[in-house]
């Protein structure tokens, strides 16, 4: 096993998205490092422990071998993270052309840091490419139903931060 990938991201929380890059990265990867960004700058509403929980719990319900997928917290600059774990590359999910403009300059910026480090980037599906974070929390926190797109387990976790 020395094809090692990182997928890094808050994951706050995590959705059917980011589980569709997951599988899809097993198709490339060996063995998947999911980094899981402490970051208090992005002021995440669940905590790490949470999030990582939430993880934990998806990659069970989608029967995903725990021999494929480590889940690691991320602090400091993703590259080292990476080379930490001996990873060829980061994965990351694109939705949309804005998601490009920012992962640009990411990719441009780690391979300064790391040039033996490749970047490797997934398009969403459709059918997940307007599901993000930040939106499936706003419609949880203003009572809409979030069931398509994320979890039962998320949205436990989501509903006990909300009362």
């Amino acid at each position: 096993m020395n094809n090692i990938g990182i997928y890094p991201g808050t994951f706050d929380p995590m959705t059917n998205g980011h589980m569709n890059i997951v599988l899809r990265s097993l198709k490339i990867v060996d063995k998947l490092i999911i980094g899981v960004a402490d970051n208090p700058n992005k002021k995440p509403l669940l905590s790490i422990g949470d999030r990582i929980d939430i993880i934990k719990n998806d990659i069970l319900i989608n029967n995903i071998s725990e021999k494929k997928i480590q889940i690691q917290p991320v602090k400091g600059l993703l590259t080292d993270f990476a080379t930490s774990f001996n990873a060829k590359c980061i994965i990351r999910g694109l939705r949309v052309v804005s998601d490009f403009e920012y992962e640009f300059q990411m990719t441009g910026m780690n391979f300064k840091l790391n040039p033996e480090l490749e970047t490797i980037f997934l398009m969403t599906s459709d059918n997940n490419s307007f599901i993000s974070s930040n939106l499936v929390k706003e419609v949880h926190n203003l009572g809409g139903d979030v069931s398509k797109f994320v979890s039962k387990n998320t949205i436990k976790i989501l509903n006990n931060k909300n009362s």
